[in-house]
């Protein structure tokens, strides 16, 4: 089994990292874990200005940033792993890194705002949900 875990850094996403941990021990073969993150694309005249090195190293440290925590419990825990860092709309991102490696289940966090809130600022969970074609687990 394939499981992509989508992280961004917040205690949401660390609480999904939970769970694929409790979900991996309670499963008979070992599953392949795959922890994402997905940053979103720096304005064109930011990444102009920071070169083509200078991006690179933005994303590699926006990504170790957001993935130390997780990868931490992750470690404790003895569990394996692969880390994936992708550049992109995190939504897009996440459906299609699920897809392009055949992942059997997609967990992520939510930040539990109101359907109000994320119909004015989007909701990455919202829009993975909407355009899901594996199982996703959602962890509040």
């Amino acid at each position: 089994m394939r499981i992509v875990i989508a992280i961004d850094g917040s205690e949401a996403a660390l609480r999904a990292v939970r769970h694929a941990i409790k979900l991996a021990g309670d499963m008979k073969e070992p599953p392949e874990l795959h922890l994402l993150y997905a940053d979103e694309p720096l304005m064109r005249s930011v990444a102009l200005s920071l070169g083509l090195e200078g991006a690179a190293r933005y994303h590699a440290e926006n990504g170790d940033a957001s993935m130390r925590k997780a990868r931490a419990m992750l470690k404790r825990a003895k569990t394996n792993y692969e880390e994936h860092l992708s550049v992109g709309d995190p939504a897009a991102t996440i459906l299609k890194f699920a897809k392009s490696n055949r992942c059997d289940l997609i967990v992520m966090g939510s930040h539990g705002r109101s359907a109000l809130k994320n119909l004015l600022l989007g909701s990455v969970t919202a829009k993975v949900i909407c355009n899901c074609t594996v199982p996703l687990t959602v962890v509040r």
